[in-house]
């Protein structure tokens, strides 16, 4: 090849790779916002319940919140089954699971999930599903054939591999057989009018790289931009570059609920996941954050957890207001995806205030770097607290904004002080403005911040 060649070579390289994360971005050029069904309904979601919700987050899609999703569940008959064939999936002939028509009544007669996401589409927002990858049991032992292919069920499925804590699938062989299951099925999810998708059993215990890779592959087949977040974590940080290449989101967690943190007994990883145990992952995951790629910290488990949730009985969220807003802060100034997961059907004053903070929400959606201080550069008094130092400062901003959000992990309350060169400005005055409270101290050259337990503050700085 002579160098002619291998300019004209190197320089396609080089607009392919660029269209590839130009298209990541263009999927997921912020933080994904939306609502799941999963800590409020967990497996029994219904058309009913959804269409209340998602009309609740129609009332605030001018504040970002886009993406309405009903997690797992929605293809069996009986969600309250004990075992997978009590439970009675429903899939097509080919094997791709479908919606069950006694839940979702508008999925009757072959028509799937297209006419309710025409009808999420036109509350002004974007329609996502949950799966658990691979391919039902049974699919495979009744070796149906695969749409589009000359493949059969039995060619696609890895026999010898299966969901450690869901029982009714087998995995996806990496294999063409393998591609057209994953293609069939994203083709008909995409035809829905699919904008979201999580992969649940795929981005941790196991880690699935081949079918990370079939599915986004698939997503690319189909021309539609479809956010793919995987699930559950925590996603190893050594897989943090190769999951960044086909996902726009990956979980860093186990699941996370409602608690700042949770004891934790011999092989239960870290299940549940608290508040407290967020700072030290997001932290870790601060630089591979960029436009498409969003390290997630999992759903927002604030206000009602009713009538099914995922996990415990229905109750109120046992987070309390400072934890919640905690978590919100951290989430937004870490640029997590910002995941609703109360049913909003019972929003309460307090839980409202959170998803409706403009300030908050456009720091997580314009913040263009983000990292937490180090803890030997802070003073003293700071031995139980944290501090995340976020930027805008990108083409076309109107102006270079600072923020600094500020936590006490204690369980006591504690006044912080800190100067602005402490901090990393310089020694001029700032003025600060609390995000929370919509108020503004007057120009100083330090900082001074009273915090209740687990409590926090943020403050835009000019």
């Amino acid at each position: 090849m002579n160098r002619r060649m291998v300019f004209i070579a190197a320089v396609f390289f080089v607009l392919a790779f660029t269209a590839a994360q130009t298209n990541a971005q263009n999927v997921a050029p912020s933080p994904p916002m939306g609502w799941n069904s999963w800590d409020a309904y967990g497996l029994t979601i219904d058309e009913a319940d959804y269409k209340a919700n998602t009309k609740v987050l129609a009332g605030v899609v001018g504040l970002g919140w886009k993406y309405s999703v009903i997690d797992e569940g929605w293809y069996m008959e009986n969600p309250f089954g004990a075992h997978v064939l009590d439970r009675k999936y429903l899939w097509d002939a080919n094997g791709i699971l479908i919606p069950v028509a006694s839940r979702f009544p508008s999925s009757a007669g072959g028509a799937g999930f297209k006419p309710l996401a025409d009808w999420v589409h036109a509350q002004g927002l974007k329609f996502g599903i949950h799966i658990v990858r691979g391919i039902p049991k049974q699919v495979v032992k009744e070796n149906l054939p695969i749409a589009g292919s000359t493949f059969h069920a039995v060619d696609a499925a890895d026999t010898a591999d299966t969901c450690p804590w869901d029982e009714g699938n087998y995995g996806v062989s990496d294999t063409p057989a393998g591609q057209a299951y994953y293609d069939s099925m994203l083709k008909k999810y995409a035809g829905w009018g699919l904008d979201y998708i999580k992969v649940d059993c795929i981005s941790a215990h196991p880690y699935r790289i081949s079918e990370i890779m079939q599915i986004a592959e698939a997503i690319k087949k189909t021309g539609r931009p479809i956010v793919l977040s995987l699930s559950p974590g925590p996603t190893a940080l050594e897989h943090g570059a190769e999951v960044a290449e086909y996902a726009q989101m990956w979980r860093i967690s186990d699941d996370h609920w409602d608690g700042w943190t949770f004891p934790h007994k011999a092989g239960d990883g870290d299940f549940p996941s608290g508040i407290l145990q967020a700072f030290d992952l997001l932290a870790k995951w601060a630089p591979y954050v960029r436009p498409g790629n969003y390290p997630d910290a999992d759903m927002l488990p604030s206000g009602s957890l009713t009538p099914h949730p995922g996990w415990g009985e229905p109750r109120q969220s046992r987070e309390t207001q400072d934890e919640q807003r905690t978590e919100f802060t951290l989430w937004s100034v870490a640029r997590s995806p910002l995941i609703l997961g109360a049913n909003l059907t019972k929003l309460d004053d307090f839980t409202r205030s959170l998803m409706t903070n403009q300030s908050i929400i456009f720091m997580d959606q314009n913040v263009t770097y983000s990292h937490p201080l180090d803890a030997a550069s802070l003073p003293a008094g700071f031995e139980h607290a944290k501090v995340w130092r976020a930027t805008i400062d990108a083409p076309g901003a109107r102006n270079y904004t600072e923020f600094f959000a500020f936590f006490n992990l204690d369980e006591t309350p504690v006044t912080l002080r800190t100067t602005w060169k402490q901090l990393g400005l310089d020694g001029a005055k700032h003025q600060a403005h609390d995000l929370w409270t919509d108020s503004s101290g007057k120009e100083a050259k330090e900082m001074v911040v009273t915090l209740p337990a687990h409590g926090s503050a943020v403050y835009q700085v000019q």
